[in-house]
Formats: structure tokens, sequence, C-alpha cells
């Protein structure tokens, strides 16, 4: 008499990575080392722009844009560390971060195009991609926001009569709301905050934490997206393409310039090796809060130029 027995199955799954994954390749450390420099220096140079100060014909009140460049940078430095650590965590073979300079003038020029890491060996399943995508915007807004805090409260508020001059003004996410209320309390109809140039760090934060939390293609938020939603996600990546074409027509231009790039780097999103192991209920919670972080830092109009 035989013996019927079910089939054995291993939990939770077991995922081989591929022959030579995860292993380091050599790192070229002058190039991380002479970018962060350079955008040390460039991230100075804006902030001491901001602070009105002319470096062409005062170069040595450079020093006035500490404050800024130690903002920005820290912002930029944990969001893109915490991609690092995660990464190495997971046995992932990635860079050290890149930071981009860029130009400091005219104000508000950040003196920056931000940082980026570049992982070099697949991700072998959606828990490591849910991990990696949400590391870097769930730790950089974590430093934007007592940054914010700290720059309003450096802030002057002044009453601004209608029609005039105002210059640019920044928009105004759910969360930039929130914590401008706690901080300042209620504004009257005719108050402007006048940004310090550490507030706009923060904000700056802010939006940097929304952009790379576009659920479209391979950004942070389509890792988080595709995840979550494998089968909807390149629907999801071209209908917010074409969110960005309507609000950039709307709202302010610049999204049609993001919605071109989004475009050329593509809506698909590769499957992990091991596309087959579920996320757990820690993952799915994690991504859920990173879909949250998005709506309340997202703004259809970033600048207005008034």
């Amino acid at each position: 008499m035989s013996e019927i027995t079910e089939p054995f199955e291993v939990w939770p799954p077991v995922c081989e990575p591929p022959q030579g994954w995860g292993t380091p390749k050599p790192r070229r450390l002058w190039l991380h080392i002479g970018l962060f420099l350079a955008t040390v220096l460039t991230t100075m140079a804006a902030g001491a722009f901001q602070s009105g100060v002319n470096l062409l014909t005062d170069p040595w009140q450079i020093y006035r844009g500490i404050p800024f460049a130690a903002s920005m940078l820290a912002i930029l430095g944990t969001h893109e560390m915490s991609h690092f650590l995660t990464s190495r965590r997971h046995g992932l073979d990635v860079t050290l971060p890149f930071f981009l300079p860029g130009p400091p003038f005219p104000p508000p020029l950040p003196g920056t195009f931000g940082a980026l890491i570049r992982i070099r060996s697949p991700i072998l399943d959606k828990l490591t991609l849910v991990d990696v995508g949400c590391s870097g915007p769930l730790a950089g807004i974590l430093v934007a926001v007592p940054v914010l805090v700290i720059g309003l409260l450096l802030s002057p508020v002044k009453a601004m009569p209608a029609g005039a001059d105002q210059g640019i003004q920044l928009g105004e996410p759910l969360l930039f709301k929130l914590i401008c209320w706690l901080t300042l309390g209620p504004l009257g109809p005719d108050d402007q905050v006048i940004m310090d140039p550490v507030a706009f760090a923060g904000w700056l934060g802010l939006l940097i934490t929304a952009l790379n939390l576009l659920p479209v293609g391979q950004l942070d938020g389509g890792h988080v997206m595709y995840a979550l939603f494998p089968r909807w996600h390149r629907l999801i990546s071209i209908t917010f393409i074409v969110l960005l074409v309507v609000f950039g027509v709307l709202t302010w231009q610049g999204w049609l310039l993001w919605a071109v790039l989004l475009s050329v780097m593509g809506v698909r999103h590769p499957a992990p090796y091991c596309d087959w192991i579920p996320l757990d209920r820690r993952r799915k919670v994690l991504g859920i809060i990173t879909i949250a972080v998005f709506v309340l830092t997202f703004t259809p109009m970033p600048f207005n130029l008034s």
C-alpha cells in the first residue's frame, strides 16, 4: 500500500542569487570625493547669493552660505546613504553617492542637481525592492522636516499688500502647510513668509522627496509601485506622465520637462530575479507609508513667478 504525501513547501521562500551576484566592484573614491567637494562649494555659493551676498565683488563672504549648504547636503546625504546602507545590508553591489554640483546663480538655484547611487547587481526579490526604494525618501524626509522647522523659525513674516511685487512664490504641499501652521501659527491673508535659506533647504527636501517618489519607471516611487502592484505598474507610470503633462500646461511648465525625461527613461520596470517571492505585511505597510509621504510632499505648482 502506497502512502500519499503532500509536497514539502519551504517557508520563507529561498531565493538563490546568480553566480557572482553582489560582488563589490572597485570604487573610484577620488571621483566621489571630488564631486562632493564641488557640491559643497556650489551650495555654499548658492546660500550666499540667497543671503544677499555678491560673490563677484566680495567672494570671501561665501561662508554665509554654510547654513544652506550644510542643510542641503545633510538632506541629500542622508537620502543617498540610506539607499547605500540598505543596499549593502541586502548584499547588493552599489556605488557610493555621486553628488552633482549645479549652478548657484541666480537665486533661488540651489547649486546642486541632487545626488544618486548606482546599483550594479540585480534586485533579488520584491522585499529588497521595497526596502531599497523606501529607505532613501523616508530617511531624507526625517532630516528635511526638522531643517524646515528650524528654517521657518528663522524666517520673518511680513504683511504684503495685494498687488505688491512678491517675486517667486513657493508651492505649499500638505506637509509644508502643516509644519508652517504648527511652527508659525495661523497667518493672515496678506502675511508672507520671507524664507530663510535654511527654510528653503528644508522646502527643497520636501520637493526632492516628492520627485524621487513619482510612481514612474525605476524611480524610488516606481520601485515601490512595482513591488505593491506589479501588474499595474506600467499603467500607473503612463497615467502619471499624462498627469505631469496636464500639470505642465495648467500649473508649472517644468512638469513638461519632467514628463519628457521620464518618458525617455522608460516606464517599464525589470522584474526582480526571484519575482515569485511575495511581500510580507511589514513591507506592504512600509510601501503604503511611502505612498502617503508622496501625497504629503507633492505639489502641482512648485514655483509661481508673480
